[in-house]
């Protein structure tokens, strides 16, 4: 299993992690460290434990605001496409009525059409 040194806080941590994943465990280490970076400008020197508990606090935070957004997202998304559904099952029933209409007229052009034919061949 694949290793990776990170560095959070000032201190460098070995990590182990899936193959193919060490740039994607590197690269969170780095916005983990830069939110406790942020934090500790914010509160100043509080501890190293207090720090780190504070910045998991936080990106847990920052998870639940980005879930309940998506959640709302997700509820937007069947709403939309219930409507989308609903117009095109109201769409096919107007073009059924059309399709109706257009066929009566065909046929009552059809009897005009016969009717002046047989006007036509009188005597």
């Amino acid at each position: 299993m694949p290793e990776v040194n990170v560095e959070i806080n000032g201190r460098k941590y070995r990590m182990a992690c899936e193959e193919g994943q060490q740039a994607r465990l590197i690269g969170l280490a780095q916005r983990f460290d830069a939110q406790v970076e942020g934090l500790k400008s914010a509160v100043g020197e509080i501890g190293d434990n207090r720090l780190t508990v504070m910045a998991g606090i936080s990106v847990l935070d920052e998870l639940s605001q980005a879930e309940r957004r998506i959640a709302a997202l997700e509820a937007q998304v069947a709403e939309l496409t219930e409507a989308g559904q609903a117009l095109a099952e109201e769409l096919e029933a107007v073009e059924a009525r059309f399709a109706g209409k257009l066929e009566e007229a065909a046929r009552a052009l059809e009897g005009v059409a016969g009717t002046i034919e047989r006007t036509a061949l009188l005597p």
